[in-house]
């Protein structure tokens, strides 16, 4: 226990440490790389590369920052479990290999970084062993293999421009689509959503970590980076319309959801569509502004969802909360500001983001089809985080007759440190980085049309509480259910499933009944041999025997 204590601390150190360093890095507007050549041959050069850009220096602060505070909530959340010294190693493995994909810019040492998010996040997804864990992370590390494939066919094909360099992207059309598939899987845009609210199997820590602020935000930053080589490729406008659905699904899908992570797994699904969007339109600072901001109250998000979950019995259904305030009045007054600065509420820390990405979508040539799907999004966030603090907030306690619980000291240090941060970090990092990149002008009724679309889903939230209503639409199951796309799977993973079974018997029969036959009667002709060679032998020697006394005679 006192191990997660030591290394919170170190963690909060390397915060300081990095958030300085990027605020002198962009103050001066200096960026340092490091050059590590492994070994060459015929002409290319295999390269390690270490780049400290303010970009590079901020996230891992914030990442650094976010993976302190869980490790203090881990203390009291985890703290009873027969194995945390391992949920701890696999924690510290998967903060580094993202440490290590945030310094590379360069596709060979980007691929350790990466490699080593989907090893862990699957041995994560799968920590507590029962089916539904395993079922879980095989869909996330198949998932996520499909993006993998794409980023090593891109280094294969990089192989003939000479260098893995990110300069040489530009100059091939499918090495730019294998990066953008890679990020597409796992950032788990559409066709790839399935995965994610299938991920929140693992512990609560592990979500507020991997699942809001890492992992899922791997494939966001990669775009960033790539970004200026993406833009006129004609790839940008598929990422676009991408990334609009998988907005609008997720929103629609988390207003017919019960169960209290997956809702917020969605709204991860509909804040990383977001940032995807914003960053098809090229800007990529913006998308990065986000993510940070993102990062910090979906994590606070998750914490209190994993309080109100012990709080239940380890129930997650929604449907079976209510008066959680007299209960846990601190964790439910984080869980309220957080959901506020989720929906973009002014002066809050997701405001200053989604309000400046909403004003870029107004400013740019979009067509009315997109722009529909992209305001009722928008909409669907403050309907579903309205439904639920209706859920967890009006009614009675439905759970059990009696209880006894009550808020440890140190988690709620862990979610004070992350409140704070969801009120100042929007202004914060607007002041210090953001503030001389974007001036926009606009009218007044444009300026107000993303007040009016929170207004829009206030009373989107009131139509679907209305239960008699739900129960007479006929699609509320297609709504439910992510677009059927988990069919779509079934559909297309089975017959290459029957296919390996079929070559799986082939093979186990001739291991297991050809090649018993074959073996055994290779050992029974062995052993005919060598018994006939002993035989040989004996008579040979024998006859040897023989002739020496006869001629000694």
């Amino acid at each position: 226990m006192m191990n997660l204590f030591i290394y919170s601390f170190f963690m909060m150190i390397i915060f300081m440490l990095f958030f300085f360093m990027s605020l002198y890095l962009n103050l001066m507007n200096l960026s340092y790389m490091m050059e590590w050549l492994f070994f060459n041959f015929n002409s290319i050069n295999v390269e390690f590369y270490i780049l400290f850009d303010w970009i590079s220096s901020l996230f891992i602060g914030v990442v650094m920052l976010i993976s302190s505070m869980i490790m203090l909530y881990s203390m009291i959340y985890m703290g009873d479990d027969m194995f945390i010294d391992r949920f701890i190693k696999l924690v510290i493995m998967f903060v580094l290999s993202m440490i290590l994909m945030i310094i590379s810019p360069n596709l060979i040492s980007i691929l350790f970084g990466w490699d080593g998010l989907g090893l862990t996040s699957y041995c994560l997804v799968i920590y507590y062993q029962n089916y539904l864990s395993y079922n879980s992370g095989m869909v996330t590390v198949l998932c996520n293999r499909i993006g993998d494939i794409g980023l090593l066919m891109s280094i294969g094909l990089m192989f003939m421009f000479g260098s893995w360099g990110l300069s040489f992207m530009s100059n091939s059309k499918l090495i730019l689509s294998m990066i953008v598939l890679a990020a597409v899987t796992k950032s788990a845009q559409i066709p790839f959503s399935v995965w994610l609210p299938m991920a929140m199997a693992a512990p609560t820590p592990v979500s507020a970590l991997v699942h809001s602020s890492t992992l899922v935000t791997a494939g966001v930053y990669l775009m960033i980076r790539f970004n200026k080589y993406l833009m006129n490729s004609g790839i940008e406008k598929i990422l676009l319309y991408i990334s609009v659905f998988t907005m609008f699904m997720s929103g629609l899908m988390a207003n017919f959801e019960n169960d209290l992570k997956k809702i917020i797994a969605l709204s991860t699904l509909s804040q990383l569509g977001l940032m995807m969007m914003i960053l098809s339109l090229s800007f990529n600072f913006l998308a990065f502004f986000h993510l940070l901001t993102h990062a910090i109250f979906k994590s606070l998000l998750f914490m209190c969802a994993g309080v109100m979950i012990h709080l239940m019995n380890n129930n997650q259904d929604i449907r079976l909360c209510g008066n959680l305030n007299e209960f846990i009045p601190f964790t439910m007054m984080s869980f309220y500001i957080s959901s506020l600065a989720l929906m973009g509420i002014p002066f809050l820390a997701g405001f200053y983001s989604k309000d400046l990405i909403m004003e870029i979508i107004y400013l740019n040539n979009i067509n009315i089809f997109l722009l529909m799907m992209i305001t009722l999004s928008i909409s669907f966030t403050v309907s579903y985080s309205l439904r639920l603090m209706y859920y967890v907030y009006f009614g009675s306690f439905k759970n059990s007759s009696f209880y006894y619980y009550k808020e440890d000291k140190l988690m709620n240090l862990s979610m004070f440190v992350l409140l704070i941060l969801s009120l100042i970090s929007g202004s914060m990092l607007m002041w210090m980085f953001f503030f001389d990149n974007y001036f926009l002008f606009m009218n007044v009724d444009v300026k107000m049309t993303t007040m009016f679309l929170l207004f829009v889903g206030a009373l989107l939230s009131l139509v679907v509480l209305m239960k008699n209503l739900i129960n007479m639409l006929m699609f509320s199951y297609f709504f439910s259910s992510m677009w059927l796309m988990n069919y779509m799977y079934m559909w297309i993973y089975s017959p290459i499933m029957i296919w390996g079974l079929n070559i799986y018997e082939t093979d186990k029969m001739w291991v297991e009944f050809m090649g018993k036959k074959i073996i055994y009667s290779m050992m029974n002709s062995l052993v005919i041999k060598m018994k006939l060679f002993k035989i040989y032998m004996f008579i040979f020697i024998s006859v040897l025997i023989l002739l020496i006394i006869f001629f000694i005679n």
